[in-house]
């Protein structure tokens, strides 16, 4: 693992998609760098990259890690019992950004590498990563757009993976409880090295570097949209399931938090005002029902018609 190029790489990228949303934003985005001893149970360093109360993003936050651990948490080696308990090093960038405009969606990205560090055997190096929309109000052509993204971050790399990714991402952010999707979906996946490393760095880069170009040209038809105080309310109570999914279901909090890291930088991708109402459900046929009717169920986005 040439972890040298890999921190390039983490550290260019985050980079690039601070500078284009605070450009959009027109607020900057706070920096917090820190460290982690050596001897702790883990150590390291990062760069947390946070905006809040901006004009575009009510909340943001951009944030590359790189830390080492004496023993992979539960989380991180439930798909790979073998490694229970092996040492690891773990690289990558985390994105949620919030927006304050209810028609502009949410969006969380990740790209990351893992690498497992067995006594007396070889290290096991994997990759993960992927991104999704979660929008409030829905619009075809934004889902359309995202998801013909994703795809052509993967062609190169085969065209098996991004059926196998966007049904994997379906899958992941799903809220069991409610038998109800996270959002639209889009790419998700993990424990990858298929490809041999060369490659699936490659592709883990295809993904981070299709980020922008995903997500920004929603956020420019999107931003400027009327919106009142019954689209915030509705916005506020879909958020509430984006808190429900990141703290029962989510791996990437639940490795933070079980691994001892920054409690701040990993909760930054809880959203500033959240919502519950007891039992509610928008009335039928408002733009709010049909997020549920024709947006979270699972559907082919590729396939879908010209959007309207």
């Amino acid at each position: 693992m040439d972890s040298l190029a890999l921190r390039t790489y983490f550290l260019g990228l985050q980079e690039r998609i601070v500078a284009r949303m605070a450009e959009l934003d027109g607020q900057p985005f706070l920096t917090d760098a820190w460290t982690r001893p050596e001897g702790e149970r883990l150590s390291g360093d990062g760069i947390t990259r946070l905006i809040e109360g901006g004009n575009l993003l009510e909340r943001g936050g951009c944030n590359f890690s790189h830390v080492r651990g004496q023993a992979l948490p539960p989380s991180a080696s439930a798909h790979r019992p073998d490694l229970a308990g092996a040492p690891f090093e773990a690289m990558g960038v985390s994105l949620v950004f919030h927006p304050r405009n209810p028609h502009v969606p949410t969006v969380h990205m990740n790209v990351r590498v893992f690498a497992a560090l067995p006594e007396g055997r070889e290290p096991v190096v994997w990759f993960g990563g992927g991104m999704d929309l979660t929008p409030y109000y829905g619009f075809e052509e934004d889902a359309v757009h995202f998801h013909r993204s994703c795809r052509d971050a993967l062609a190169p790399f085969g065209a098996d993976l991004h059926p196998r990714f966007k049904a994997w991402c379906d899958e992941y952010f799903f809220l069991k409880h409610r038998q109800e999707a996270r959002g639209v979906g889009g790419v998700f996946y993990d424990d990858f090295s298929e490809l041999g490393y060369e490659q699936s760095f490659a592709m883990t880069r295809s993904v981070g570097d299709a980020f922008l170009s995903a997500y920004v040209p929603i956020v420019e038809r999107r931003r400027d949209l009327a919106y009142g105080e019954r689209e915030r309310e509705f916005q506020a109570i879909r958020r509430g399931r984006y808190v429900e999914f990141n703290l029962v279901f989510d791996r990437g909090t639940l490795f933070g938090l079980q691994s001892g890291g920054r409690t701040e930088a990993i909760l930054m991708s809880m959203p500033p005002v959240v919502n519950w109402r007891y039992d509610w459900h928008p009335e039928p046929g408002t733009p709010e029902a049909r997020l549920t009717t024709d947006f979270l169920p699972h559907r082919d986005w590729l396939g879908a018609t010209e959007p309207r």
